[in-house]
């Protein structure tokens, strides 16, 4: 299973949180690649929901990480 930032972003607007087989479901439905639904496939199932793409792909950027101070311009 490997994730790239382009991959993870298929489950930016998922309906989090959501089990293994809800995000499975949304990946069809929203016509996410063949990795996504794949490496969606290999998570562990153990019946709780996902909170956010954190806990799948603990790297994810967050949305702070995305905005600048714009004093620094």
């Amino acid at each position: 299973m490997y994730w790239t930032l382009e991959l993870a972003s298929y489950l930016d607007d998922a309906p989090w949180p959501a089990t293994k087989d809800e995000l499975i479901d949304y990946g069809i439905r929203s016509g996410a690649p063949l990795e996504v639904i794949e490496n969606l496939q290999e998570l562990e199932d153990d019946g709780e929901a996902f909170e956010e793409i954190g806990e799948i792909w603990p790297d994810y950027p967050s949305t702070d990480e995305y905005f600048f101070n714009e004093d620094e311009l």
